[in-house]
């Protein structure tokens, strides 16, 4: 069974320009645990974006309702398979401007999609060899990275439904970049030994700062561990306090000092 809690420093106060819906209030940006029954992969169970979360059908209940209580006062949580499948997180790609389904996505599927989503985004489907999308691209609402072997057909979707500059990159020499990355439009998070000349250089290719780090206690692989938005996080519940508080400071959840204070008298206790 699914458990939560929140890990809540003082969250730091933010313009009302940076609401996510206008006229909503800005939610207090925090990251909160969450597993999947007993995984805590929660990056292959959902995919959260500015403008959307989409997560898996089945499950306990619980998981679902923990996305929902942060979430839907400000963008619609859609329950879905893909393909028949519950790892939505990892087939999928997706920001405010459109999300991409791999083509084991069915026709109804992608209409309950449609009927879910905000007005502005669009849902296409794009047949690539390599489908499970959510590992091989990683994006903002800027920019995305993908693996270096994606077709040119499925490059130039990427660009014109998500509407962003598309790079072929590696991290820490491994193709799988939606694997070992996390990226939002206030920071990215990559895998622990990636090597600082390659962070400094996909920095300033995406133009957002980046850090290096592991989540669910050491696990290198950030895609599966973490989702997150411009003012949310998820982590899956074995992530340590001090994961957390890098998670919360490279997304610009919470001021650095409530944050790093929290995690340490987290990692005391």
């Amino acid at each position: 069974s699914a458990q939560a809690f929140e890990d809540r420093g003082s969250p730091a106060p933010r313009p009302p320009s940076q609401s996510p819906r206008l006229g909503a209030p800005s939610p207090a940006p925090m990251a909160v645990r969450v597993q999947f029954e007993s995984s805590s992969e929660v990056g292959v169970f959902a995919r959260l974006t500015n403008a959307y979360c989409l997560v898996a059908l089945g499950g306990s209940e619980n998981f679902y309702s923990v996305f929902e209580a942060e979430l839907a006062k400000h963008i619609p949580v859609i329950p879905t398979s893909i393909g028949g499948t519950r790892i939505a997180g990892r087939v999928t790609v997706g920001n405010r401007h459109g999300l991409l389904v791999p083509s084991i996505a069915t026709d109804q599927e992608i209409q309950h999609l449609r009927n879910g989503l905000p007005d502005g985004v669009k849902v296409q489907k794009v047949e690539e060899r390599l489908s499970a999308l959510g590992n091989c691209i990683v994006c903002n609402d800027y920019v995305a990275l993908v693996h270096t072997d994606l077709d040119k057909e499925t490059e130039e979707v990427i660009a014109d439904t998500l509407k962003v500059d598309v790079f072929r990159a590696t991290i820490a020499q491994n193709v799988l970049v939606g694997s070992y990355a996390v990226l939002t439009n206030q920071g990215g998070l990559v895998h622990a030994r990636t090597p600082m000349a390659d962070m400094e250089e996909l920095s300033q290719l995406i133009q957002v700062p980046l850090v290096a780090g592991t989540v669910n206690r050491g696990s290198d692989l950030i895609g599966a561990g973490v989702v997150a938005n411009d003012w949310a996080a998820f982590c899956g519940m074995d992530t340590t306090a001090t994961e957390i508080g890098v998670v919360e400071n490279i997304f610009k959840l919470e001021n650095t000092g409530a944050s790093m204070q929290s995690a340490l008298i987290d990692t005391l206790m």
